[in-house]
């Protein structure tokens, strides 16, 4: 289903931890989500110098029905953007556009899964849970983050996983250190099949070399900045092995945010490598301007 633009309604925003769990009723667009999937919201209001979107992962999504379908997402303050959204107020307007971006492949039978998140990242691996679950599939969830406060939707993916384990940089809650730490054991125990993992870059790089270690799947879904959301500006992409084996630079927000962890070149992001298609143009036109 193609990608719709709505003039949604704040429903709810409440304080979630370190973070704001935003609600919007967004007819469209619930109805059509898959985990993995995001939403564009415009943010600054009508008269706003704030021009390009921000970029949220859907946390949950209901399809038309009594408030009409709605998107829900978390939001991290960082800057004037995000600042913005974070004093939404119930029936505010906001632009948004969704659902874009590819989602996660779910296996075609029943498979033992690990789900890996860091911060508010694993914000798409609620929805996730429950459509693994649906297949049969047995979930055990890890979820990391620096401090307590920072860890996500631990409740929710508690009650649609199988077993749930947390960890935190300083110790204040769960197991003390690296949310990757676990990840060896949890394979094992459950004789796990594939890997998902959504949050910083490093911890992905991370679950895709573990993942590889023990030969099984390892699906990521990416954290770079999206400034269009619809892959026109560029500013999203990364160097993607294709099944030709050809390295392209692909645009997270159209073939991603989810790739195949071992299509991913890890060592290479942020650059330009110079076996990939088109790099000698991509050269040229940078050092023209």
């Amino acid at each position: 289903m193609r990608p719709v633009q709505v003039r949604a309604e704040v429903l709810s925003r409440k304080r979630l931890g370190a973070y704001h769990l935003v609600t919007l009723v967004a007819p469209g667009i619930g109805d059509t989500a898959r985990p993995g999937q995001f939403v564009a919201v415009a943010v600054g209001g009508a008269r706003t110098g704030l021009l390009l979107r921000r970029a949220f992962a859907i946390h949950t999504a209901t399809p038309a029905g009594m408030y009409g379908g709605t998107v829900q997402f978390a939001v991290d303050v960082h800057g004037a953007g995000t600042a913005w959204i974070a004093e939404l107020r119930q029936g505010d307007a906001v632009d948004v556009v969704g659902p874009l971006g590819t989602p996660f492949r779910l296996p075609a039978r029943p498979v033992a899964a690990v789900l890996v998140g860091g911060g508010y990242g694993s914000a798409p691996l609620f929805p996730l849970a429950e459509a693994l679950r649906a297949r049969d599939c047995r979930v055990d969830v890890l979820l990391g983050a620096a401090t307590a406060e920072r860890i996500f939707a631990e409740m929710e993916l508690k009650r649609a996983s199988t077993s749930l384990r947390v960890t935190t940089d300083d110790g204040s809650a769960g197991h003390t250190g690296r949310v990757t730490d676990l990840l060896p054991a949890a394979i094992e125990k459950a004789k796990a099949g594939v890997v998902y993992a959504c949050g910083p870059m490093a911890m992905l790089r991370a679950c895709a070399e573990i993942a590889d270690s023990y030969g099984i799947v390892c699906q990521v879904a990416v954290e770079e900045s999206m400034a269009c959301g619809i892959g026109v500006c560029m500013t999203c992409v990364l160097p993607i092995i294709g099944d030709d084996q050809v390295t392209r630079m692909a645009r997270s927000c159209v073939e991603g945010p989810v790739f195949a962890a071992d299509r991913v070149r890890w060592a290479d992001l942020g650059t330009v490598p110079v076996d990939a298609l088109g790099a000698g143009s991509i050269e040229l036109t940078a050092g023209a301007t």
